[in-house]
């Protein structure tokens, strides 16, 4: 997988961050002054309590440390573009969702690397084994933060040209994301059953609970039905992507990117689920 790993992830990473930079405009970032409450729920939820339940889980399941870290790499990640567009369907706070996507992006330069040399430090034996800091900080800034903040400028020199072909680019960009989490799969065809048979239940309570923590986050906070909906589904779609490049690219460990590949696939199910059965419930006030 060494071609795969070392372009075609990269490069196909940086086009889905660049599709929703093509999302993004000024006013969204404005969103966390104008809704601190909202954003803060909504970032703490994703930021601190996701790793959070993800260790505990990993702590409390029999799973072997390749597996446990892959776990942590996916909870270190940010949410997927694929948040915004259900929020919008579930006529959820779409700038609220597209806020939270967008600044945590930015902030994973920082927090991947932390979250996953913490899980390094405590699920490995190999002490030697670690996340390069400054390439890492490198490699993601260039593959998250120059794409999207390309694509925003890209938004504002060309409007109506990026209106008319934002939508292609993002079904371009869930069309990657597949290829790359199908890619992940097979590439572990061999180990598929035992992974899977270890890593699914784990991925599906973390996913579950996590879209549990951020709906429920919103109420106890005294946030409408309009903002939980929104961190809610942040919370539970992850950017498998972005988790299947720090595994595969950055530590050159494919047992470390199942986890991410599972999760991105369960994680289409479940919030298939709940947005239908959001769909069924009588309408809220935003």
């Amino acid at each position: 997988m060494g071609l795969i790993t070392q372009l075609f992830l990269p490069l196909s990473l940086a086009f889905i961050m660049f599709a929703m930079g093509l999302t993004l405009v000024p006013d969204n970032f404005r969103r966390v002054a104008l809704q601190p409450k909202a954003f803060a729920v909504g970032a703490a939820s994703q930021v601190l309590v996701l790793p959070l339940v993800a260790f505990v889980l990993v702590l409390l399941w029999p799973v072997e440390p390749a597996l446990a870290v892959g776990v942590m790499i996916l909870a270190a990640c940010p949410g997927g573009v694929t948040s915004n567009l259900l929020t919008h369907l579930v006529r959820g706070d779409t700038a609220l969702s597209i806020s939270l996507t967008a600044v945590i992006s930015l902030l994973s330069v920082v927090t991947i690397p932390l979250i996953v040399n913490f899980a390094l430090y405590w699920f490995t034996d190999d002490a030697g084994v670690e996340l390069p800091v400054a390439r890492s900080i490198i490699g993601i800034f260039l593959i998250t933060t120059v794409p999207v903040v390309l694509g925003m400028l890209v938004r504002a020199w060309r409007s109506e040209w990026t209106q008319r072909v934002e939508p292609r680019f993002r079904q371009a960009a869930t069309v990657l994301f597949l290829v790359i989490v199908l890619g992940a799969i097979l590439s572990q065809l061999e180990n598929l059953v035992q992974y899977a048979a270890v890593v699914a239940p784990l991925m599906l309570v973390l996913n579950l609970l996590m879209m549990a923590v951020g709906w429920y986050a919103a109420k106890l906070f005294r946030l409408g039905e309009y903002q939980g909906k929104a961190i809610s589904l942040e919370c539970g779609l992850q950017n498998g992507t972005m988790a299947i490049f720090v595994a595969a690219t950055l530590l050159e460990n494919e047992t470390m990117m199942m986890p991410g590949a599972i999760y991105g696939l369960l994680m289409f199910v479940t919030s298939g689920a709940w947005v239908g059965w959001m769909a069924r419930r009588a309408p809220q006030p935003a």
